[in-house]
């Protein structure tokens, strides 16, 4: 294996309106991504996507951005987000990336590290549970696809409505992860090492159940400031950009 380091990101939310998370997206491929030998994209990669046949500008220039740095040896994996989990191989295919599964057991510099998304493990959330259930079914899914692109916004608009009126009135725990769901995972994989993102609340947590080298990661969202997570030989860390924009 190289000795090149391993990066994860999660939670950009690209979209149109926030050009800014865009250039540094594209600011980061080109200062961190290029000397990477591999790059994780962790779910929720964009702030909505509704089918790989909605191609948008954004969508192609990402696209080709991160099929040049594979081409040049860059391995890329991209994993479901809640907002992007219709996002298909075709996409990742034309990132030169693969999509894969959650939860994602990645076996490197002599460690395991179990990678997710990280919203299965906000089990205490009901509502959103239910909703997730629902839309991750691949009938569900079938159906939604076959709808026209116009209808499928409209859908898309009112979830996220309805989604911000939900959490605003959610207590703080409900939104976090679950500790029983986060020590159960790890011990079943036989894993002291897990990052996820999702919950935007970026920190290198002990695990306190399991051995005292057992640790979990949590990657940032992308707004003000941007959130990797290095993995070398020597350590993982959790790196932030501060300052997407004045």
């Amino acid at each position: 294996m190289s000795d090149k380091p391993i990066l994860f990101i999660s939670d950009l939310h690209l979209e149109p309106g926030r050009p800014d998370i865009s250039q540094a997206f594209f600011d980061f491929l080109d200062s961190y991504a290029a000397k990477a030998q591999a790059l994780f994209i962790l779910g929720d990669f964009f702030n909505v996507w509704l089918g790989d046949d909605h191609v948008t500008e954004l969508s192609a220039q990402v696209a080709n951005k991160l099929l040049t740095l594979s081409e040049a040896g860059l391995s890329i994996k991209l994993m479901h987000g809640n907002r992007d989990f219709l996002m298909g191989d075709d996409y990742a295919e034309s990132c030169g990336g693969k999509l894969i599964q959650e939860p994602y057991l990645l076996e490197a510099f002599d460690q395991k590290v179990l990678l997710m998304h990280g919203d299965v493990l906000c089990t205490k959330d009901h509502e959103y549970m239910s909703f997730r259930q629902m839309v991750r079914d691949p009938s569900w899914q079938q159906e939604f696809l076959s709808r026209s692109i116009e209808e499928r916004i409209a859908f898309a608009t009112e979830a996220r409505k309805q989604s911000k009126s939900m959490s605003s009135n959610k207590a703080d725990d409900i939104m976090d992860v679950t500790p029983k769901a986060v020590t159960d995972i790890m011990q079943s994989h036989k894993v002291n090492t897990l990052i996820h993102g999702h919950t935007h609340r970026p920190h290198v947590h002990e695990v306190d159940d399991l051995s005292n080298k057992a640790q979990r990661l949590v990657l940032g969202d992308w707004d003000d400031s941007a959130w990797y997570i290095t993995c070398t030989k020597e350590q993982l860390s959790l790196n932030e950009i501060k300052k997407l924009s004045d």
